[in-house]
């Protein structure tokens, strides 16, 4: 049975003030309202993940939690890995790499450029620098993320909310 791996870079989101961290960021309305047709984009796909992996900043959280908002699936079970913010693509593979086998479908949200590093990696295809709220379906024949490496993903279609049609 095919793996599929969403990667889903977090929407806009204001510059930092002086007195904010990076990871503090917010995002923008436009990044709320983004991120939110991006989840129904998902729902009008029947895209529904097994899992939702995000990094803990505010702006890839706020993200995480509008898309789940529109698919239905429970806040409460997005689990936030450290090691997404500020990933190298060799960190972020050892996260994909150390997924439960019994999870089919999985929606990680995160960071540029590692996000697009990876799918790039992954897939063989250049995808050049996703767009903020962009995303990538990634395919694999494999049935075990363990097995994930380089070139080992199928490209199935990047997206982003300027694409879509509402």
């Amino acid at each position: 049975m095919s793996k599929h791996l969403y990667l889903l870079r977090h929407a806009q989101t204001l510059d930092k003030r002086q007195d904010e961290t990076d990871f503090d960021r917010q995002l923008t309305s436009i990044g709320s309202q983004n991120s939110t047709r991006m989840g129904r984009n998902l729902k009008q796909k029947e895209i529904l993940p097994d899992i939702i992996l995000s990094s803990p900043a505010v702006r890839a959280q706020a993200t995480a939690e509008h898309v789940a908002e529109q698919i239905a699936y429970d806040p409460f079970k997005i689990h936030y890995n450290h090691e997404i913010y500020n990933a190298s693509v060799r960190t972020f593979l050892e996260v994909v790499n150390n997924m439960k086998k019994e999870w089919e479908s999985v929606l990680i949200v995160g960071h540029n450029p590692s996000i697009t590093y990876l799918a790039e990696y992954i897939t063989g295809e250049a995808i050049g620098n996703m767009s903020t709220c962009g995303l990538v379906h990634i395919e694999f024949e494999q049935d075990d993320w363990a097995l994930m490496t380089e070139g080992t993903g199928i490209f199935k279609w990047y997206e982003y909310p300027d694409l879509l049609n509402f």
